[in-house]
């Protein structure tokens, strides 16, 4: 991605630590959706422990996006943690997740909506949800797809503000209503989105057009979820990306850039797919 100053598509996600963003909303404001029951437990039958789930959001979003899947896992036994995802550039935010994931001990399954991607070596298993993978080198903004929402200009689907300590050049973008309604969360109810949209938290530009370090998925087992309405990241960009990383990938019908909140229990059926698979 470049700068709103500069005409040229960006992606929106990828970056930090394994694909990581989300929009947030409380669960009780997510559509109804049966979730099979499982039985609590905090270690497997060999007594070994249970990974723990650490869930990253992404651009315009806050750990509430996760409230869905955080329900089902804790309810099946599992130490779940959503953590705040700074949104201020790709080398930061890294760093920052990489800080948190050092105070947990034993195996950990890293999930990262959208902005998010280089991921560390503690991490057995990641999980992207409607998210970039980047490449050593690449930028998130390349990732979106030809026909993301996003390959306009910037200045017509974000509104851009300073602030304080920003790098050069670096501008806060805020998501202009009618894409976040339309585009973003096109499968949430209207109200919904609204409070969304309303609440959403700024992403700094520096998130987008910083080169990721690191391909966390070229060694780490990886999983997939791709919403086949993605408008933000496309399902051909996203498919390609969850290919070439040889994931398993789970398609869901009809999802926005917002499955997170809109089919929680089949994200989270990735996210116990891939937690299982540690032994």
């Amino acid at each position: 991605m470049r700068t709103p100053s500069r005409k040229l598509s960006f992606a929106l996600l990828t970056g930090v630590l394994l694909t990581v963003l989300a929009l947030g909303l409380a669960s009780a404001t997510a559509p109804a959706q049966a979730e099979p029951a499982a039985a609590a437990s905090t270690a497997r039958a060999n007594g070994a422990p249970l990974p723990t789930i650490v869930l990253v959001h992404g651009a315009w979003a806050d750990a509430s996006s996760w409230n869905g899947e955080v329900r089902r896992l804790q309810r099946d036994g599992y130490v779940v943690r959503a953590i705040d995802n700074p949104l201020r550039g790709l080398t930061s935010d890294a760093e920052e997740v990489k800080d948190f994931l050092s105070t947990i001990t034993g195996p950990i399954v890293l999930v990262g909506h959208s902005y998010g991607g280089a991921v560390i070596t503690n991490v057995k298993a990641l999980v992207y949800v409607d998210a970039a993978a980047p490449d050593v080198g690449e930028t998130n903004g390349q990732l979106s797809g030809a026909t993301s929402a996003l390959s306009a200009d910037p200045a017509t689907w974000s509104d851009s503000v300073p602030y304080a300590g920003a790098p050069a050049g670096s501008m806060q973008l805020y998501l202009k209503e009618n894409i976040f309604l339309h585009n973003f969360a096109p499968d949430l109810p209207a109200r919904t989105a609204e409070q969304l949209w309303a609440t959403q938290r700024p992403a700094a530009t520096a998130a987008f057009d910083t080169p990721s370090t690191a391909a966390a998925w070229k060694t780490i087992p990886s999983w997939y979820v791709i919403g086949t309405k993605d408008q933000i990241i496309t399902p051909e960009s996203e498919l390609a990306m969850a290919n070439r990383a040889h994931s398993k990938i789970l398609e869901v019908p009809g999802g926005s850039h917002l499955t997170l909140i809109s089919h929680p229990a089949a994200v989270t059926n990735q996210i116990l797919a891939a937690a299982r698979s540690i032994h």
